[in-house]
């Protein structure tokens, strides 16, 4: 069980929000066998969002699971959740012990490809709360993450998240933080990102 108060770094962001990453959070093992049943067990959608007026499909393939009732709305579309499968929720209540919230939904994407892709965004929908807790886990190939400062634009930290690794985001971080996953032809392996959310006010 990996430390609460020992990631493998200390803060990832100079000012103004906190990350922190544990880069072995799973096991090889287990996060094999989580990767496995997740791609296989859940309902997969490759789904249309609105993006400054044009309809567009998601470069990656997605699905929400949350607790009985709690939809999810991003980009002109809702998501209505999936039931917890056995896996998840093991993965749900480990992420928990080190975020210290409980959260009742969580966004899956699919990367089936480094062609998949996540663009600039922040994490800062109003259902989320003023400062949002985001715990995202990894598994698959290691893809470049990648935080920018919302405000400049230039200010670029770039971030491997590895297969089995936590990433965790708190604090003002969606304030003043954007952050994207990068197309790359460096890894095209298929890769899994959980990314827990505590959403308020349901």
């Amino acid at each position: 069980m990996v430390n609460p108060k020992n990631p493998d770094h200390a803060n990832l962001l100079p000012h103004h929000g906190e990350a922190y990453l544990y880069n072995i959070f799973f096991s090889v093992q287990e996060a094999d066998n989580m990767m496995r049943s997740l791609r296989d067990e859940l309902p997969w959608k490759q789904e249309p969002v609105r993006i400054f007026g044009k309809e567009l499909m998601q470069p990656r393939l997605t699905c929400w699971c949350a607790d009985p009732g709690v939809s999810y709305s991003y980009s002109g579309i809702t998501m209505h959740g999936e039931p917890w499968n056995p896996v998840l929720t093991v993965i749900k209540e480990r992420v928990e012990k080190i975020a210290g919230v409980r959260f009742n939904g969580a966004l899956l994407n699919y990367y089936r490809s480094g062609q998949d892709s996540m663009g600039w965004h922040r994490d800062n929908e109003k259902e989320l709360g003023g400062n949002p807790v985001i715990g995202s886990v990894s598994f698959g190939g290691t893809r470049k993450f990648r935080f920018r400062d919302y405000s400049s634009k230039k200010e670029i930290i770039p971030v491997d998240l590895a297969h089995g690794s936590f990433l965790l985001m708190k604090g003002l971080t969606q304030h003043y933080w954007e952050h994207q996953l990068p197309k790359t032809t460096k890894n095209n392996l298929p890769r899994i990102n959980i990314t827990f959310r505590c959403l308020k006010n349901i």
